[in-house]
């Protein structure tokens, strides 16, 4: 640069401070114009953040929650599923995503990691991931979609922020015969359990599932038993095919016992055409039930497949995402909820 002038076909950077939130700007002839390439945000918000099936595992010990969120990569045309985890002190402001996560190559399946969890379980962290792929494994029923294999499996690590690892066998937990999804584990008097949806898609009639776990999780007991149906609960409307069938989907389970000591799973299906949250109860207070349906569904305005976890300071939250569509729009919402003993209700 001469005389204070740019030479037009010269491109000139310059640094600017970090609160700009931008990494340089780029000069050419007498115009200037400014790039962002990183994008960088030292904090970000619930709405700079597109997620579905929002998963938060508080860590009190460390201060810090966790919000784990699906992300893939593409390699030589092929997809491979993953997982990026944000870190928060307040649920407002959210890091930039860690990535914890990417399925082994040499896994059973590959594909696009949905509804992503993490427990802590006798000094491990257990990612129970759903896993998709392209392989079709049954003909598909007519006017319906293609039976693409979907199963839940579980894998392991010694810290929230992974790396997350397969078992031996790199085998879904669910059953290979079965269309499955949103696998979530419950412990009852010592003793691991998953519970899992067995998908409309296969079904119609979309059903929720329960099946034993090894103590390490490794694998399964025994064969599953059938909790319900979507369509037992009178809030849960389906969708009308053009064929003239109707469909229920099971979808999100996540389970609570209240201060009264009730067992309650809430899961999502559609209200109307709208997502929704509902309401099971055990009448037994155990995980085998049996289970009824509550009346009332606990949110229902296009958002769901939701988990409940409390704050550092004791209050019950619930989050979920909404809007269901359109694809992109979706993002995280925490809810205050109350439990009220035999039931949970959003806190007004």
């Amino acid at each position: 640069m001469e005389n204070n002038k740019f030479d037009e076909n010269t491109v000139y950077s310059l640094l600017l401070p970090e609160e700009k939130n931008c990494d340089i700007i780029l000069l050419r002839g007498d115009n200037m114009k400014m790039f962002d390439f990183s994008k960088k945000k030292t904090q970000l918000t619930c709405s700079d953040i597109n997620i579905r099936d929002p998963f938060i595992l508080p860590l009190e010990k460390e201060g810090v929650y966790y919000m784990y969120a699906t992300s893939s990569v593409t390699e030589n045309g092929k997809t491979y599923g993953g997982m990026v985890a944000y870190k928060s002190k307040d649920l407002k402001n959210w890091s930039e995503p860690i990535r914890v996560f990417d399925v082994p190559r040499d896994n059973f399946l590959t594909g696009v990691v949905w509804a992503p969890e993490v427990h802590y379980y006798q000094g491990k962290y257990y990612l129970f991931a759903t896993l998709n792929s392209d392989i079709v494994w049954k003909a598909p029923m007519k006017n319906h979609p293609a039976f693409l294999h979907r199963t839940t499996q579980i894998f392991w690590a010694d810290s929230p922020e992974g790396p997350f690892l397969p078992f031996e066998s790199k085998l879904p937990h669910t059953p290979m015969g079965q269309m499955c999804l949103d696998g979530t584990l419950w412990v009852e008097n010592g003793t691991p359990y998953m519970i899992y949806c067995h998908e409309w898609v296969e079904m119609m009639d979309g059903t929720m599932e329960l099946v034993e776990l090894k103590p390490d999780l490794s694998g399964t007991v025994g064969q599953p038993i059938r909790l319900f149906c979507a369509s037992a609960a009178e809030w849960s409307t389906g969708s009308l095919r053009e064929d003239g069938t109707r469909t229920y989907v099971t979808d999100g389970c996540f389970l609570y016992r209240t201060q009264t000591g009730k067992l309650l799973m809430i899961w999502s299906s559609f209200k109307n055409g709208e997502y929704a949250i509902g309401i099971a109860e055990s009448m037994t207070g155990k995980v085998f039930g049996p289970w009824k349906q509550q009346k009332e569904p606990l949110f229902d305005k296009h958002g769901g497949h939701g988990m409940i976890f409390k704050t550092f300071d004791g209050r019950l939250c619930v989050v979920l995402h909404a809007p269901n569509s359109p694809g992109g729009a979706e993002r995280a919402h925490i809810f205050e909820i109350e439990d009220l003993g035999h039931t949970l209700k959003l806190k007004e």
